[in-house]
């Protein structure tokens, strides 16, 4: 039990500054788990979320008492929707005279290091949130000058005209590096007096007896990979609050079982979620043309695979580009790779020259929310509320959601603050309910936005694929604006979508040439990441035995295709009979692909030890 809160702040930040000393010894060389066959089914899963702490023996008299500290906002995930709705708490209480406290949790060891988008920002909700961004030195240097749009065939672009008023129209918007804008912002944050702690990975949700949340706790540091304590294991910190705002990105596995607890997505249709894989390059400064933005769909993906790419140049001193692909996770193929997709895009006659003579100095990947307007969960219960890409706010033919989440963010700040200075406030629970949020972002542009596009993305899966989602958008969009009387659905969870391996024909990908392509492997090592080598892996399986049994026997393994960090592997069994599973988990870059796409669903990400992940420098 912890102690009680009001003797424990002290004690509190003492264990916090111990949290911080035991990671700074954990930084072990990169190497790959394998685990030794134990039983007929090798052991994989070692996490004490599959298997219990208390019928282990290793645990018998390990202290597992952990501090409390309390504030009146919690807030989990520093990305641009929870460091606007901090900002925004501040900024009320200082305009009333209100003390708030706000404590915000971050996995990443640094503020920004996890963040990764396109990344071509729309200011507007910027502009409500800090008008002054500009004389505050936001690092928005790049205005879009130069739009293009096409449809790649194997050896030709046709281009498209970006009329005005479509969603892809990039007047007014700005080229960013999203993790440099989100430091910016965490620097806006502590300034106004929030609490920002990175490293400090949220890794349980806490509950009230009346089942209102009560806050969360972060994760424990100091275990083995076998599971078992070490010496240094120190119990993780419990941050108690009013109300908890969830802000962890694309699905959060926090919000997760939120969605469960309280029935969250009993009304809305099953999320729908893309894989965006992004690279920085220096190019040919003859090449260079700051503020241009390039999208195409069409070549490498057939018309029933969702997709497309990127290209952005960044106007920073330096002849910088931004590019990506993004394939949609409701692909049907399990032989696809979005990674080699991703590599073969980039040799099309008219992309391969940009780089040519240039060098790739970066690479990441995040999954992204595309099930838009139809697949937003209700946003508040008893105790907190979901904001941000983690409920899913992307507007995805604009290929945008920063805006949206950051305005998420704000309208939940507004609402909390109401309730907790609402001196005639009664809760009929401890954790403060907040229906406001939900209602007034109803009435909001975010709602009205999403709403206007929510037929694009599902209008794609029809006979003529994506081209019939072009069409839909250049008819019922442009003209009626989303006024549309009707709804459409999106075909069903991502993870139903693949067929039997037997029923598909193996996609032959060329070989990387190390100039314009590159494997896998060269590529996670400009992620920066790195984890803890010596702790349980992360990515934990319900059932050891499913992979085999299933995903390999039915799909051919689609794990080790889809996942764009090279984590999942079939390799012989010792034995030399069959194949195992192993997981490289220290590869990982926290994407969540493989939670998200496993047919089985079988794969359940949960938080490493915090600060371990990627490292990227303003992806």
């Amino acid at each position: 039990m912890p102690l009680p809160l009001c003797t424990l702040s002290s004690q509190a930040h003492h264990c916090l500054r111990a949290l911080k000393s035991v990671k700074k010894d954990c930084l072990p060389p990169l190497c790959i788990a394998r685990w030794a066959s134990t039983s007929s089914v090798p052991r994989i899963t070692t996490h004490y979320t599959i298997h219990s702490r208390n019928k282990d023996k290793r645990w018998e008299g390990v202290n597992m008492e952990r501090f409390a500290e309390e504030a009146d906002v919690v807030i989990v995930g520093a990305g641009p929707a929870g460091l606007s709705a901090a900002i925004r708490l501040k900024q009320l209480a200082n305009e009333y005279g209100k003390e708030v406290r706000v404590c915000l949790v971050e996995k990443a060891a640094q503020i920004g290091a996890h963040t990764l988008s396109g990344a071509c920002l729309e200011p507007r909700a910027l502009e409500e949130l800090l008008p002054d961004w500009k004389e505050r030195g936001a690092p928005l240097q790049t205005p879009v000058t130069e739009d293009k749009f096409g449809i790649l065939t194997k050896n030709s672009r046709i281009p498209v005209p970006i009329l005005p008023g479509l969603p892809m129209t990039n007047h007014g918007n700005y080229i960013v590096r999203l993790g440099h804008f989100v430091n910016w912002l965490g620097e806006q944050a502590e300034a106004l007096g929030v609490e920002v702690y990175p490293g400090y990975a949220a890794a349980e949700v806490l509950f009230h007896e009346d089942g209102s949340v009560k806050g969360i706790a972060t994760n424990d540091v100091g275990i083995q990979k076998d599971g078992a304590p070490k010496t240094n294991f120190e119990r993780g910190l419990e941050l108690h609050a009013k109300v908890t705002f969830f802000a962890e990105g694309c699905h959060g596995h926090l919000a997760k079982q939120l969605y469960n607890r309280y029935n969250l997505r009993e009304k809305c249709q099953p999320q729908s979620y893309g894989i965006g894989l992004k690279e920085l390059w220096l190019i040919d400064e003859k090449k260079w043309k700051p503020g241009r933005v390039e999208h195409t769909v069409g070549w490498p993906l057939d018309r029933h695979t969702y997709g497309g790419s990127f290209l952005y140049h960044l106007n920073e001193g330096e002849p910088l580009v931004a590019l990506g692909f993004v394939v949609g996770l409701d692909y049907q193929n399990p032989y696809l790779s979005p990674f080699k997709e991703f590599q073969r895009w980039k040799h099309h006659p008219s992309v391969e020259p940009t780089f040519e003579g240039g060098k790739r100095i970066a690479y990441g990947a995040r999954a992204l929310n595309e099930g838009g307007f139809q697949s937003i969960p209700k946003l508040t219960f008893p105790g907190g509320v979901l904001i941000g890409c983690s409920p899913g706010f992307m507007n995805v033919p604009k290929i945008k959601g920063t805006h949206t989440a950051m305005k998420s963010g704000m309208l939940a700040s507004e609402a909390v603050f109401n309730q907790l200075t609402n001196e005639n406030l009664q809760s009929k629970t401890i954790g403060l309910d907040v229906p406001e949020y939900e209602e007034n972002l109803k009435k909001s542009w975010v709602w009205k936005e999403l709403y206007s596009v929510r037929n694009i993305r599902p209008s794609c899966h029809g006979v003529l694929g994506v081209y019939g989602g072009m069409i839909y958008t250049g008819i019922f969009y442009w003209i009626l604006r989303g006024m549309e009387p009707w709804t459409l659905k999106h075909p069903g969870p991502d993870s139903d979508q693949l067929k039997p391996a037997k029923d598909c024909t193996p996609i032959e990908y060329p070989k990387p040439d190390g100039k314009i392509s590159f494997d896998l492997l060269s590529s996670v090592a400009l992620s920066g990441t790195n984890h803890e080598h010596d702790q349980p892996p992360h990515l934990t399986l319900k059932d050891d035995s499913v992979p085999v049994n299933k995903n390999l026997a039915i799909y051919d393994g689609p794990e080790q295709r889809f996942c764009p960090a090279g984590v999942y592997e079939y390799v012989p069994l010792e034995t030399g009979e069959g194949l195992r599973l192993q997981i490289n988990a220290q590869n990982c870059v926290h994407c969540k692909t493989c939670d998200i796409k496993d047919p089985s669903q079988n794969i359940n990400w949960v938080v490493p030890e915090g600060g371990g992940g990627p490292a990227y420098n303003g992806m």
